[in-house]
């Protein structure tokens, strides 16, 4: 292993092939993988996702399951590779966190988001692991007509924007095809 972790960042719509071009490239890697998966099964669709999600990834990659609050759990994580998905999850759960009557705090739900992203960059810098992280481009549709909606948008763009800085190399998927941005 290196001595500071490589990441790439993966961007890209739903269902734009994010996730299955970023299992092909940890496969590629020919190195032991952990899954660090946010989905949270909160209803029988997601569990069904989810359920079906593991049975598409290789056996011998080691899944965590973790929501939020994931830069304490990284130094524990051992493996050569290590594959997030997703980061649309992740902020949708701190989200979840600072909603009343279909209204978001928006100030401590944006500070949770900074806080989350910048402690996890410098966990996952020190480990010396190659880091695939995935997440949505969110901000290339419409406004979202409710609040909830417009600073969830925000949030994720910020977190994504951050990532990206971080990263060594961002592609961004367009109908299962992969284009470097950086």
């Amino acid at each position: 292993m290196s001595t500071k972790s490589k990441i790439t960042f993966i961007l890209g719509g739903a269902r734009s092939g994010k996730s299955s071009h970023a299992q092909s490239l940890a496969e590629a890697t020919g190195g032991s993988v952990t899954f660090l998966a946010t989905a949270q099964a909160l209803d029988e669709e997601m569990s069904t996702r989810i359920q079906k999600h593991r049975l598409e990834r290789p056996a011998g990659w080691k899944t965590l399951e973790i929501a939020c609050d994931l830069a304490p759990q990284v130094p524990q994580i051992k493996s050569d590779v290590v594959l997030l998905d997703c980061v649309t999850l992740l902020v949708s759960n701190l989200l979840m966190q600072f909603v009343k009557e279909d209204l978001v705090d928006e100030a401590p739900f944006m500070l949770a988001v900074q806080k989350e992203m910048e402690e996890l960059i410098p966990a996952i810098r020190a480990q010396g692991q190659e880091w695939f992280i995935i997440s949505n481009e969110v901000g290339l549709g419409l406004v979202p007509p409710y609040q909830m909606g417009r600073v969830y948008r925000d949030a994720l763009g910020w977190a994504n924007q951050r990532l990206a800085r971080a990263a060594d190399q961002v592609l961004f998927m367009v109908a299962g095809i992969p284009t470097t941005v950086k």
